[in-house]
C-alpha cells in the first residue's frame, strides 16, 4: 500500500468519524442529507458483497467492516433515533435519489470489468459513489447555512477522493499493468463535482469567515 492510498482512506475514515462525532455528540444531523447517507450505505452494501468469502488482509476487512457498519448506522439514526432525527430538514433534502440509482445500474450491466454478479455489483457501486454527493450539496446550496462539522466531512470526503486519485497515478507508474478505466473515470467526474465546495470552502477558510455557497 502507498501513502496516498493510506492518505485517502485515512482522510475517508477521518469524514465518517466527523459526522459520527456531530450525530453522538451534538445529536443532530442538521445540514446533512439522508438522501446522501442511504446511497453510500447501497454504495458499501454492493461494493463488499465478497467480505465473507475473499480475504485480502485484516485491515481490508476491518475497513470494509467499519464503512459498512458507519453508513448504516447513521440512516438507522438519522430515521430513527428521536433526538436526531427532529434536525433532519426534510423539506430541503428532496433530491430524487433513486432516480440515481437506475440508470447507475444500468451501466454497470453496460460497462463492468466481466459479467457476474459480484463485478456488476461492484461497477454498480463505483458509479453510484461517483454521484451519491448530489443530494448532500444540494442541500448544502438550499440551505447555505453550513456548520462547521458539515463543512469539515463533505471537504474531507472530497479530499479522500483526490487523494486517490493520486493513488492511481502512483500505481500506473510503479505497477506493470495497472489499467483501471471504470474507477478512474468515475473517480474523475466524483472530485468534479465537489470542485464547486471547494472553492468556496477554501475562500471561506483563507478568509476565516463562515462557509456559504451561492445559492
Amino acid at each position: 500500500m502507498n501513502i496516498f492510498r493510506l492518505a485517502g482512506d485515512m482522510t475517508h475514515l477521518a469524514s465518517v468519524l466527523v459526522l459520527l462525532l456531530k450525530i453522538h455528540t451534538i445529536k443532530s444531523c442538521a445540514g446533512i442529507s439522508l438522501k446522501t447517507q442511504e446511497l453510500y450505505a447501497i454504495v458499501f452494501a454492493t461494493r463488499y458483497l465478497d467480505i465473507f468469502t475473499d480475504y485480502i488482509s485484516l485491515y481490508n476487512t476491518i475497513m470494509k467492516l467499519i464503512f459498512l457498519g458507519s453508513s448504516f448506522s447513521i440512516v438507522w439514526y438519522m430515521r430513527h433515533h428521536k433526538v436526531v432525527r427532529r434536525s433532519y430538514d426534510r423539506d430541503q433534502d428532496t433530491f430524487r435519489h433513486l432516480f440515481l440509482v437506475l440508470p447507475c445500474l444500468l451501466l454497470a450491466l453496460v460497462i463492468h470489468e466481466k459479467f457476474n454478479f459480484k463485478e456488476v455489483m461492484w461497477a454498480f457501486s463505483i458509479f453510484l459513489e461517483a454521484v451519491a454527493i448530489l443530494p448532500q450539496l444540494v442541500l448544502l446550496q438550499r440551505t447555505r447555512n453550513i456548520d462547521n462539522l458539515t463543512g469539515q466531512y463533505v471537504f474531507l470526503l472530497g479530499a479522500y477522493r483526490s487523494l486517490y486519485i493520486l493513488n492511481w497515478i502512483y500505481r500506473y507508474f510503479t505497477e506493470p499493468h495497472y489499467v483501471h478505466w471504470i474507477t478512474w473515470v468515475a473517480g474523475l467526474v466524483q472530485t468534479a463535482l465537489y470542485a464547486d465546495f471547494f472553492y468556496y470552502y477554501f475562500q471561506s477558510w483563507k478568509n476565516n469567515v463562515k462557509l456559504e455557497l451561492p445559492a
